[in-house]
């Protein structure tokens, strides 16, 4: 094809149930290929796959399960990627991993193929979140980007916080390329009073987490506001969509307190998780290192307002419409109650109009633009959303 290119993608910590960094995969992968680009995705799995998909060709090789994850798996055999990359030529490499995957920046230098590194969390977040002290996870955060910047050619950051981590060490090929929501897929007219009913009591509030409930997500803070919330006298019950490590340790906690929390565990059905999302009327997403939200921005495309970390990009993503509070229950209750002040139709009209600023039109003609390709995306998706920085490949100031 005349000015196709091959995208080739490659993604570690992908799971069959990851949520955030799945979709952003498959979206990008369904617009590269609309756009006449021909995307292949490399992927870790439990067994080796080569198959025609919707998002383009998705090759899974085996790789080994990561301990206390919850069901992550790696690319760990270089020998067999770098011969795989070999033969697919790439035009174009954007990798998802800046820690076991960077090896391919390498690469793609040496093969003279224009490489991207995609950060979909910060890193001195997840560092805090996993217990290091906020000196030595900035020290060791800022030591892993300034590799990361020196070895692609770009950095592509979805928000202005996720690109504040190489700012700070003067890394200059930052791009910034923001992600999206299916507008259509998610929308408020997939509420349901009957599902509503199964969960909450009337009256009563009906809180959602839509979360892999991992240590960096930091679940452990939705309990803490349902616990809150009702010690202020406030019926509400929490439905937890999402799996993970520890989910056991939740499920013993909310027994133990006897929390009104509902544990779904992965929902694999994505309209049902949109009815689910619909029907809520506060979504909180506790995540401190969350550089974008994928799973609440979702929510608001239903309608469904959010609560989100102080700490992380989502403020800047949901804007007035949601509200922010600091990392611990009694400020996530609080927000809760200030959104629920609000007329119930001001503040799910909010919800749904912020949302319409992030469609996935626009999120692939950015990342298309990251990669120098020609961008055909129909008009008709190209919705408004945060500006979109010019590219630039140089190295680090």
């Amino acid at each position: 094809m005349n000015g196709s290119l091959r995208i080739v993608r490659l993604a570690n910590f992908v799971a069959p149930a990851s949520g955030g960094l799945r979709t952003a995969l498959r979206e990008l992968g369904k617009g590269y290929l609309g756009a006449g680009h021909r995307p292949v995705l490399i992927v870790p799995g439990e067994r080796e796959s080569d198959r025609e998909t919707e998002q383009g060709r998705v090759i899974t090789l085996p790789g080994p399960l990561l301990p206390g994850t919850g069901g992550y798996r790696v690319l760990t055999d270089r020998h067999r990627i770098a011969g795989l990359l070999a033969d697919l030529a790439p035009d174009r490499l954007e990798v998802s991993d800046r820690t076991t995957l960077r090896w391919t920046g390498r690469w793609a230098r040496r093969a003279r193929v224009p490489a991207a590194m995609v950060s979909h969390e910060t890193a001195d977040g997840v560092l805090r979140t996993w217990g290091l002290p906020e000196r030595a996870a900035r020290r060791t955060a800022d030591a892993l980007n300034t590799r990361t910047a020196h070895t692609y050619a770009r950095v592509v950051c979805t928000t202005e916080f996720a690109e504040r981590e190489f700012t700070r060490i003067g890394a200059r090929n930052v791009v910034r390329a923001p992600l999206g929501v299916d507008l259509t897929e998610r929308h408020p007219a997939l509420r349901d009073p009957g599902l509503r009913a199964r969960y909450a009591r009337v009256p009563g509030t009906l809180l959602v987490m839509c979360s892999r409930l991992s240590p960096e997500k930091r679940p452990g803070t939705a309990l803490d506001a349902l616990e809150a919330l009702l010690r202020r006298g406030r019926r509400a019950v929490l439905v937890v969509a999402g799996d993970g490590p520890l989910r056991t340790r939740l499920e013993q906690r909310a027994r133990e307190r006897s929390l009104p929390v509902v544990f779904l565990g992965h929902v694999r059905d994505r309209r049902l998780l949109g009815v689910l999302q619909a029907s809520a009327d506060v979504c909180l997403a506790p995540g401190p290192a969350e550089t974008f939200g994928l799973a609440a921005l979702e929510a608001m495309a239903c309608g469904t307002p959010v609560v989100a970390s102080a700490s992380s990009a989502l403020p800047e993503v949901i804007g007035s419409a949601g509200a922010v509070a600091e990392d611990h229950g009694e400020a996530f209750a609080k927000a809760v109650e200030l959104l629920l002040e609000r007329a119930e139709t001001d503040r799910r009209e909010a919800a749904r109009a912020r949302a319409e600023r992030f469609g996935w039109g626009t999120a692939v003609a950015a990342f298309l633009a990251v990669h120098d390709a020609p961008v055909t995306v129909p008009e008709t998706v190209r919705e408004d959303v945060m500006p979109v920085r010019p590219a630039v490949s140089r190295g680090l100031s």
